[in-house]
């Protein structure tokens, strides 16, 4: 019951966060990004931490990701920078809690250069855009692919129950593709279309995550 009202109010607020983008009213946007983005981190908080060391690294990674929508839903490139870091940040963490569900030694798998080949993709479709941001985005790419291929391993490799590790896998992979959204929106063109489907995306990846804490 507390999972459906979770959900719920998620929904309920991701549908005024986009009227709000659309309108590109400030506060209430970042009044309603902020009450969402907390409500991710609730959902993880209230979890049974079936795996304590990935529950608690996964956690501390939401908290990150909450204070990078914060600062992406203020205007100026400094705090955009201040966001990237954020979420880089919570990528990290992201990536050492896999490591409690399965070894790096195991996170080489043939289909996860899939994800190196898309993320270079993406980068060479930035790189003219991207001018001093360059250093900034190579490193969170490079971070953000290893969290996915990451998230591969535990879905192919871990012996976690099946709805456990297919949240985890689909939670970092819409995570991964909304990020694609963010770059175009921040580099390339914005528009509220960037808005419009990397939102959803996003927070469907991060719920997932949290949910992912007490299936595991």
């Amino acid at each position: 019951m507390l999972h459906f009202l979770a959900i719920l109010l998620a929904a309920i607020l991701l549908l005024v966060l986009l009227v709000y983008e659309k309108r590109e009213e400030e506060k209430p946007r970042l009044i309603a990004k902020t009450i969402l983005s907390c409500l991710f981190v609730l959902a993880a908080f209230l979890q049974p931490f079936s795996v304590p060391s990935y529950g608690n690294f996964i956690l501390i990674g939401l908290i990150f990701c909450l204070v990078g929508d914060v600062c992406l839903a203020l205007p100026g490139d400094k705090i955009f920078r201040a966001g990237l870091v954020a979420f880089l940040i919570g990528h990290i963490f992201y990536v050492i809690g896999f490591t409690y569900l399965v070894p790096v030694s195991h996170w080489i798998l043939p289909r996860a250069i899939l994800f190196w080949v898309f993320s270079l993709l993406v980068f060479v479709w930035l790189r003219p855009h991207l001018k001093a941001m360059l250093a900034p985005v190579v490193v969170y790419i490079l971070v953000i692919t290893v969290m996915a291929s990451g998230a591969w391993a535990v879905f192919d490799r871990s012996a976690s129950p099946f709805w456990g590790r297919t949240f985890v896998f689909v939670g970092a992979f819409l995570f991964y593709v909304s990020d694609v959204f963010v770059a175009r929106n921040q580099f390339v063109k914005r528009e509220f279309l960037n808005r419009l489907i990397g939102l959803p995306l996003y927070y469907a990846g991060q719920f997932l995550l949290a949910f992912s804490v007490g299936l595991l």
